[in-house]
């Protein structure tokens, strides 16, 4: 994808803070041991590091874009970009910290910023916060903020998002005579439409409506089912196995018993990317999915395939649309040598013209609330791109983000695993969800 050239626009104080920045850091090591520091007597720039996982493609195409922009835009701070592979970046970056010799910027994993800000792993960011004329929190959207806060203060700085929507073929809607502009709203019509979208030859399924579980896991539609709460609520009770929840478990049991285990294996077996992947292919008409799933769509569908995109649907008619999203945060590593100057590059990343670039050249959906609302009326983007952000910014309204609560660390592998016994026909929904909900709730009891 060819970036577009970013405008020269930075100032945020930069050039006007140069001196205090130059006077508080010193030099440093890069996590590979070279020399990184600027010298503030000799004039010297401050050499930053910034890692993240984004190997190739429009991410880092997108990234790199933005950090030459920004080296290009001043004299006092260069950052160089160093990718780390998915994986070996938390470990590599864990090993770092120890060894004292960390990356000054790093991108995070949004749902675990507290574990790391409780386990002095990131560096406290509330102090240069405070200095600032503007409410750097206004920028981003309520729930991803809350979990950057640890303690009462922020500890990272928020960089993008995203949401679980329903993507449907809507001429397979009109095909089978459904409303290609009214997609299901309830958990019910969902069905309707999936039964009216099936097609059976025999005992053999050609072509699948929906099924819960293809993209969505188990945690998104018990949270839809239980109005937004999570495995836990926003006090970190643990809430497994609520009614609704359990309601919610037997319901994708119901869809695996219609289809079958082995057409639901059979069809997996056969999914891959591309031409190949079953919804542009036309295995499956209706599929849940990660909001930047319109990525694959516009790279790989043929130009005719006409695809609408909607809200996951309500459990019942009033019981909101619920949803479920990530993302991704900027944090200084604990003993990173240039804290000042790695906030100043965190802040301008954040900011609403970067943010609008960024999402323009890589098509995420950002933090920045702002940048998000521009997007959604760009010109450079298409139609179908800008219903795509129209249609987030509107889904994140009813996106639940999820912090792992400091009290249960671990906790998924304890529900994952009874929700797959119940899969596997060893346990009902209700047998599964309270035993994940006594584990669980062990598990809060030994770290309390």
């Amino acid at each position: 994808m060819k970036i577009k050239k970013w405008k020269s626009w930075l100032s945020l104080g930069i050039t006007g803070s140069a001196a205090l920045i130059l006077a508080a850091c010193g030099g440093g090591e890069a996590a590979d041991g070279t020399d990184t520091g600027g010298d503030a007597a000799s004039g010297d720039k401050i050499h930053l590091e910034m890692w993240s996982f984004w190997g190739e493609g429009a991410r880092r195409d997108a990234i790199e874009a933005a950090l030459d922009e920004y080296n290009s835009s001043q004299d006092e701070i260069e950052v160089e970009y160093v990718y780390q592979p998915w994986g070996d970046i938390w470990t590599k970056s864990l090993a770092a910290i120890a060894a004292g010799n960390p990356p000054d910027i790093i991108v995070q994993d949004i749902n675990s910023v507290r574990q790391r800000a409780d386990a002095e792993q990131a560096t406290n960011i509330q102090q240069y916060l405070d200095q600032e004329e503007e409410d750097i929190q206004s920028r981003f959207y309520p729930q991803l903020w809350d979990t950057v806060i640890h303690e009462g203060e922020a500890y990272a700085l928020p960089f993008n998002t995203d949401t679980q929507v329903l993507f449907y073929n809507k001429d397979m809607f009109e095909e089978v005579g459904l409303d290609p502009e009214t997609p299901p709203a309830t958990w019910t019509e969902l069905e309707e439409a999936a039964r009216a979208l099936d097609v059976k030859n025999g005992d053999n399924w050609e072509r699948i409506g929906f099924y819960p579980r293809w993209s969505i896991g188990a945690d998104v539609w018990a949270l839809n089912a239980d109005g937004g709460t999570s495995w836990f609520d926003e006090e970190d009770n643990v809430k497994v196995n609520t009614p609704n929840k359990v309601a919610a478990l037997e319901w994708m049991l119901e869809w695996q018993d219609y289809y079958g285990s082995d057409t639901i294996n059979r069809y997996e077996a056969e999914f891959g990317q591309g031409i190949a992947d079953p919804f542009i292919s036309g295995l499956v008409g209706m599929r849940g999915q990660n909001i930047n799933y319109y990525l694959s769509l516009r790279d790989n569908a043929p130009e005719d395939f006409n695809f609408g995109v909607a809200p996951l649907p309500e459990y019942e008619e009033g019981s909101g649309n619920w949803s479920w999203g990530g993302g991704f945060v900027l944090e200084i590593p604990q003993g990173a040598e240039n804290p000042e100057a790695s906030y100043e590059v965190m802040k301008y990343l954040t900011s609403t013209e970067v943010q609008e670039q960024f999402g323009m050249d890589s098509f995420d959906i950002m933090a920045n609330q702002e940048a998000n609302e521009n997007l959604m009326e760009h010109p450079d983007l298409t139609e179908k791109g800008r219903e795509m952000y129209q249609m987030a910014h509107k889904n994140l309204e009813n996106t639940v983000i999820t912090p792992v609560p400091l009290t249960a660390p671990d906790f998924n592998p304890l529900i994952n695993g009874q929700i797959d016994e119940a899969f596997l026909g060893n346990k009902s929904a209700k047998e599964a969800l309270d035993e994940a909900q006594a584990s669980v709730e062990n598990l809060v009891e030994q770290h309390q």
